[in-house]
């Protein structure tokens, strides 16, 4: 299992490598252009604006995890009741 998570994360990452290359050149120049002090501030801006997507998306994909395990251990205690109990 943890392979194929393994496996899974690398595929994604491979998948979202082109999307470095997004930058346009009339951005990047513009950008190039400013002072040290701005340059700093866009490079924060682009964190605080990645921050709460990636976060949200973490905390509901962990929701779902925790859903389906407790709903496969519910369906596991339900199994092992009828076996016990064939009544």
């Amino acid at each position: 299992m943890k392979l194929r998570l393994a496996i899974l994360g690398f595929a994604l990452a491979m998948w979202a490598a082109p999307a470095f290359g997004q930058g346009c050149a009339m951005c990047y120049m513009s950008a190039l252009g400013t002072t040290p002090k701005s340059q700093k501030a866009l490079t924060k801006g682009v964190a605080v604006l990645l921050v709460p997507p990636v976060g949200m998306m973490s905390i509901l994909i962990g929701a779902g995890f925790v859903y389906a395990r407790r709903r496969d251990q519910q369906v596991e205690e339900e199994a092992v009741a009828v076996r016990e109990n064939p009544e």
